[in-house]
């Protein structure tokens, strides 16, 4: 694709003559007669660099400069001055401009000079993907493109101030995409909260949120905080923000508003800084549709949305996570190394993971735990398939820990039963009736 330079310049002629020689070198060039048809223009369009005329009517080259930093997106930009107005010069690359060349130019000035102001943007952009997807890499496991895009957006808005909305269907890792905002943001090490909205009955989430005091309601034995004033000075992530009901809304919305909060039974006024970060798998937009949640609140926390894909539409992310859940399971369940056998794994790569990855975390968990041995075939899918519902009780992770200890024993001992319980610290025949039970020869 073609790097897009947009030509600011009230003389038509010249417009045409940069044009000319800009598309000559196999750029994109786009055109706008002031400053105020540029920022009009880049309010809906992208441009990876900005060529701009000083003196202009209207809106000129140095007020253009200063607005940049209202655009969204705003390219890096380059200075076009008359002879003899360095001065002018110093001032726009004191405004953030790249480069400038001096009326009269000629051509191999301006390519010189757009060439190493286009590399030099490309390779602050390439630093910045890096840096987005080492952040996020620190949460999750990603190669797909879908979700490097949604790596660039966390880094972006991380240091900002802004409530964001984190939508997407359960099992997509909202909760990780929520962590890896607050590790980037200047509030990393003040409170982090986490507040499910569906864990909470109507009748106690106001109490929850906000607080109550001693005897504000029955059971009310004393006075709580709530998680807005737990979470002071940092992040608090209300989860699954669309089970809250109308009341608790209105109140959750006059707190995003004045940054203050009144505690359940009490008359005073507690000021609050929070940054909120919202999550829920449901389409907010169809509830706001149906009158089942506020649009003033919706807006309030759509500051920024991140919607996050389901599995079936990142699949280049299905095979390096299927390799993490085996590593981290053998590892917790001391199994040893353990592989997929190649039709086994080219089986899980074609499924559509409904439940996502807490669905393919569930199920690669289920088949090291009855691994016996270091490769797992297709015939450890005769188990019904766990779901993202259904994860492992208590009972099962034990056995599951208990034989992978055992294994693990035996492996050591090089096989010797007798050394392995000793070390186990169990005697001889309660190590064969546990190998019996959990099928180990």
């Amino acid at each position: 694709m073609k790097p897009i330079i947009l030509v600011v310049d009230d003389d038509a002629g010249v417009r045409y003559t940069l044009r000319e020689i800009l598309e000559s070198g196999d750029l994109q060039v786009e055109e706008a007669a002031d400053g105020a048809q540029a920022l009009a223009w880049l309010r809906s369009h992208h441009a990876d660099l900005l060529v701009t005329d000083l003196l202009m009517p209207h809106v000129d080259g140095m007020q253009l400069l200063r607005s940049l930093a209202d655009v969204p997106e705003a390219p890096k930009a380059i200075m076009l001055t008359a002879h003899g107005s360095e001065r002018h010069a110093v001032e726009a690359m004191k405004l953030g401009a790249l480069d400038y060349f001096s009326k009269p130019f000629d051509a191999d000035q301006v390519m010189h000079v757009v060439e190493r102001a286009v590399a030099a943007v490309h390779r602050d952009e390439e630093n910045e993907r890096l840096r987005a997807e080492l952040l996020l890499s620190q949460h999750m496991v990603f190669t797909s493109e879908p979700m490097r895009r949604i790596a660039l957006l966390v880094h972006r808005v991380a240091p900002r101030p802004v409530n964001v909305l984190i939508t997407g269907p359960s099992g997509t890792g909202k909760e990780r995409v929520a962590d890896a905002i607050v590790a980037g943001s200047p509030r990393a090490n003040a409170p982090f909260v986490r507040f499910n909205c569906a864990a909470v009955p109507r009748e106690l989430a106001e109490a929850e949120l906000f607080g109550h005091a001693r005897g504000a309601f029955t059971g009310a034995v004393k006075a709580r905080p709530g998680v807005f004033r737990e979470a002071h000075g940092g992040t608090l992530l209300l989860d699954e923000v669309g089970e809250l009901d109308p009341s608790t809304q209105g109140k959750l919305l006059r707190v995003l508003q004045e940054g203050t909060l009144r505690p359940v039974g009490e008359d005073r006024e507690v000021e609050v800084s929070v940054r909120v970060l919202a999550a829920t798998n449901r389409d907010l937009r169809q509830e706001l549709a149906a009158s089942r949640f506020r649009e003033d609140l919706f807006y309030r926390l759509n500051v920024v949305e991140i919607a996050l894909p389901p599995l079936r539409d990142r699949r280049d992310d299905l095979s390096p996570l299927i390799d993490h859940f085996l590593r981290k399971f053998a590892e917790r369940f001391g199994t040893g190394p353990v592989s997929l056998s190649p039709s086994l794994r080219q089986i899980l790569l074609t499924r559509d993971w409904p439940g996502n990855v807490r669905e393919l975390e569930h199920e690669i968990e289920r088949l090291v735990a009855l691994s016996a041995g270091p490769v797992i075939d297709d015939d450890a899918l005769a188990e019904p398939v766990v779901s993202s519902a259904e994860a492992f009780g208590l009972r099962e992770k034990v056995e599951a820990f208990e034989r992978g200890l055992i294994l693990q024993g035996l492996r050591d001992n090089g096989g010797n039963r007798s050394e392995t319980a000793r070390k186990l610290g169990i005697g001889r025949v309660t190590l064969l009736d546990k190998m019996k039970k959990y099928g180990i020869e």
